[in-house]
């Protein structure tokens, strides 16, 4: 059975683009190194006023349990977590059954 994260980051005012940048970075070489990684997209979400820069949401897709244990004990996971610690406020990760 596929596995599913959605992650929703609140980001500290003027932090976004350093966020972003690591983020889309972390996404893309996942996708790259990782065979059991279906799907890994970045999201912004928009406000009436245009881009909500104060998050910013993942959407993970994990061919099965095995390919999401594989991804929680890639040793790059921890540094990438390094690296945006003091640019959030707040992180929220459900995990789902596809």
């Amino acid at each position: 059975m596929a596995v599913a994260l959605i992650v929703e980051f609140n980001i500290k005012p003027g932090s976004h683009a350093a966020f972003d940048a690591i983020i889309r970075e972390h996404a893309r070489l996942t996708k790259q190194e990782e065979p059991g990684c279906e799907r890994f997209d970045v999201l912004q979400p928009t406000a009436k006023t245009g881009r909500d820069e104060s998050k910013v949401c993942l959407v993970e897709v994990y061919k099965d349990q095995d390919a999401f244990k594989a991804h929680g004990a890639n040793p790059r996971l921890a540094k990438v977590r390094e690296a945006y610690t003091d640019l959030i406020t707040d992180r929220k990760i459900t995990i789902c059954e596809m």
